[in-house]
This record gives C-alpha cells, sequence and structure tokens, in this order.
C-alpha cells in the first residue's frame, strides 16, 4: 500500500498496528557501507522544542512540510538514512521511506530548548528495546555538561546507562557531546577547541564499553583547532551541521576540512539542509553529499 503525507492521519487512526507492520517489513542495509562514510539527515529537533529555523520561530512546526523535505532529502543519491524521533520516523515508515537507509533513533529529549530544566536531559525518547524491536539502525544521545549545572550529573548517569544498554544488544549509539554553560540564563554550547576536546574524553569514557560507540561533534569555533580535538578519542565520529547559515559556502568548507580528519566518518546534518536559505533542498543535500 502506497501512502502519501495526507493519508497519515487516516491510517494512524484506522490502522495503527499499520507502524509496526511497516517496521516489520523494512529493507535493512549495513550502517556503513563499502565507502566507508555516513550521509544522514537529522530531524529529530522538534521534540525538544527547537522548531526555529534562522529567524523563522516556528519553520519546523509544520510536520507536512517537513516531512516533504525530508522525503526529498532521503531520495537523493548519497544519503544513508535519517535520524529522529518516534512520531517523524513512524510516518516515514508509513510512507516507505525507510527501505535500505540507516536509521537512527532519538533517545533524550527531555531537556527542552529555554526551561530551567534544560541539562537535565531525560531520557523521553526511545528506549534501547524500542529500537531493538523495531528493527531500526542505532541510537543517538545529547551530552550537555555544564560544572555550574548539577543536572548535568543526572544526565551523565542515564547516558552511560543507556550507552550499556545499546551495547548490549550490539546497537551502535552516537553520542553528541558539548560543555555548555548559561549566559543570561539561555545555554550555551563552548565551540573553543579545548571544550570540544574536553567534552569528547568525556563522552568517550562512559558506560561498560566503546564497543559500539560513535561521536556526534561540532566544528570548532577556529576550524584549525578541530585536528587537535578529535586526537581526544580513536572513537569513530560524524560530524553535526549546526544553525542555518546564509555563508552556505564557509559552512560547506568547515565540514570539508573536518572530512579529512581520521577518525571522522561522515556529516549528520539537519536544519542546515532542509532549510536552506535559498529553499532548495535537493541542492543542499547534493552538495553535502559531494563533500564525502
Amino acid at each position: 500500500m502506497s501512502l502519501t503525507i495526507s493519508d497519515l492521519t487516516a491510517v494512524r487512526s484506522s490502522h495503527p498496528e499499520a507502524i509496526a507492520e511497516a517496521a516489520d517489513r523494512r529493507v535493512r542495509r549495513p550502517l556503513v557501507g563499502d565507502g566507508g562514510r555516513l550521509m544522514i539527515v537529522a530531524a529529530d529537533h522538534p521534540a525538544r522544542g527547537a522548531l526555529a529555523v534562522g529567524g523563522q520561530r516556528l519553520a519546523m512546526a509544520n510536520r507536512n512540510e517537513l516531512l516533504d523535505r525530508l522525503t526529498i532529502a532521503l531520495s537523493r543519491p548519497g544519503v544513508d538514512g535519517v535520524l529522529a524521533t518516534a512520531d517523524i520516523l513512524d510516518d516515514l515508515l508509513l510512507l516507505g521511506a525507510l527501505d535500505n537507509k540507516v536509521v537512527l533513533c532519538s533517545m533524550n529529549r527531555g531537556g527542552l530548548a529555554g526551561s530551567s530544566f534544560e541539562l537535565d536531559d531525560r531520557f523521553t525518547g526511545y528506549r534501547p528495546q524500542d529500537i531493538e524491536r523495531h528493527r531500526f539502525d542505532g541510537g543517538k544521545l545529547l551530552l550537555r555538561i555544564d560544572y555550574d549545572d548539577a543536572g548535568s550529573l543526572a544526565t551523565m548517569e542515564s547516558a552511560a546507562r543507556a550507552i550499556d544498554e545499546m551495547a548490549e544488544r550490539r546497537l551502535p549509539v552516537f553520542v553528541e557531546p558539548f560543555i555548555s554553560r548559561r549566559v543570561d540564563g539561555r545555554v550555551c554550547n563552548d565551540l573553543g577547541g579545548e571544550a570540544v576536546a574536553t567534552a569528547i574524553a568525556v563522552a568517550s569514557g562512559l558506560g561498560g564499553t566503546s564497543a559500539y560507540t560513535w561521536l556526534k561533534l561540532p566544528v570548532t569555533a577556529d576550524p584549525d583547532d578541530m585536528a587537535e580535538a578529535v586526537e581526544s578519542s580513536t572513537l569513530p565520529a560524524v560530524v553535526l551541521g549546526g544553525e542555518v547559515s546564509r555563508e552556505q559556502d564557509a559552512t560547506y568548507e568547515k565540514w570539508r576540512r573536518a572530512l579529512s580528519l581520521p577518525t571522522v566518518r561522515g556529516l549528520v546534518v539537519g536544519r542546515s539542509l532542509l532549510y536552506p536559505p535559498d529553499g532548495d533542498v535537493a541542492a543542499a543535500v547534493d552538495t553535502a553529499v559531494g563533500l564525502l
């Protein structure tokens, strides 16, 4: 049965079992293909209340538009898969957009953007058993550490246990670590070389084994610092895209330089590709794929 975006609500209301059935039918593929690189499109921002893109506060609030952009991105040659929360992945399953794609599941979305509890980032998304049950390919967790916020310790502990539970199932987990601090009440991530290196070192040591741990890393504020920062670990890493920039060529150059580093294995990019300044999703995705 071929569905369109306009069919989703009707199917969800009349036949919710269709989601599990689609998951069982999904054709899987290896995490890393013959080229040894990964190109993943990220769309887990809405579940943390982060709906803004550039100056548009509710850009990601229109689910039909987001799904349309995602299906375009996933259809482009060289795109390996998607990172998202259950609501979005369930929609993509029903649309048949996940065959032969890597599916990464967002695990902790409880640190709502702008909240007083933002750094006590509870695991409100996928659990390891959910990922295993749906035959998905891995998970992702966000780890922000503020030395002045006790909530960071709770997040560290829960992250370590999630890594253990994923490793027990032999499922990879992508850890996105930051050293963070509040500036005028707002959580800001430190992208200095020393801070990124420290975050990498802390994240790499979590859990009882690092065998299935990957790192999802930002490009340092000064791209020249990136090479030294990633030397903090031998774990495979992917580079995250970050905020949408009007200077896309400069952003692409930062990604290109990061991809030349020996432990970096790919890109995980969301808003920068789904909502490019010129609106051309296919072109933005194709350019990013070309960097690999």
